[in-house]
């Protein structure tokens, strides 16, 4: 009876084998190409504040603000800047003249950033009626400003300026500027690398 049973359960097992769907294998699939990399989110930087800089003529006073931005893809070249600054001279009352402020306005058009420096370039966009730059520099001349911004207790932050581009001189190129040599004696910056 065992034996019958097993011959039984032996036979069944083979219908059911033969009835059952067969799963076929699917072939191998084909060498997928990697998946692309995902792009990679801007970067910004920044830099905002006012200072006095230092000046060789102690009753003078030349203020620097400015509030600039830029995004960066890969490289250092910014893909956008904006934003202003200003620069203003003033000179006290002398000799029978009244004391005066020279000042002008520029849109930024670069701003690169690496660790605790920073280059600004901008186009002059406004002036007072009076400035001298008027009669001498080139209309809408781009100007380049670089900046230390030490961390916090190393040492005195620090402007450069480039000085405009006298008329019929080919304009200052876009990301340049003289190396900060001036110091901050009141005020300061607040610099933001790219991240």
């Amino acid at each position: 009876m065992l034996k019958n049973s097993l011959r039984a359960a032996a036979v069944l097992a083979l219908v059911a084998a033969i009835a059952a769907p067969v799963a076929v294998a699917a072939p191998a699939p084909a060498e997928l190409a990697p998946a692309p990399a995902p792009a990679r989110a801007s970067l910004h930087s920044s830099l905002k504040g006012e200072a006095r800089m230092e000046y060789p003529v102690p009753d003078e006073e030349v203020r620097f603000s400015v509030d600039a931005h830029s995004t960066h893809g890969p490289g250092s070249t910014p893909t956008r800047s904006w934003g202003t600054f200003r620069l203003s001279h003033s000179y006290p009352a002398k000799d029978g003249a009244p004391a005066k402020v020279h000042w002008g306005e520029f849109k930024v058009d670069c701003l690169t950033t690496g660790g605790p420096t920073a280059t600004v370039t901008g186009t002059l966009v406004r002036a007072d009626p009076d400035h001298p730059w008027l009669d001498v520099l080139e209309p809408n001349f781009r100007m380049g400003v670089s900046f230390l911004v030490p961390p916090k207790g190393q040492g005195p932050a620090r402007i450069g300026l480039s000085g405009g581009t006298w008329k019929d001189e080919p304009l200052l190129t876009k990301c340049m500027a003289p190396a900060a040599d001036a110091r901050v004696v009141d005020g300061g910056f607040t610099l933001r690398d790219r991240r």
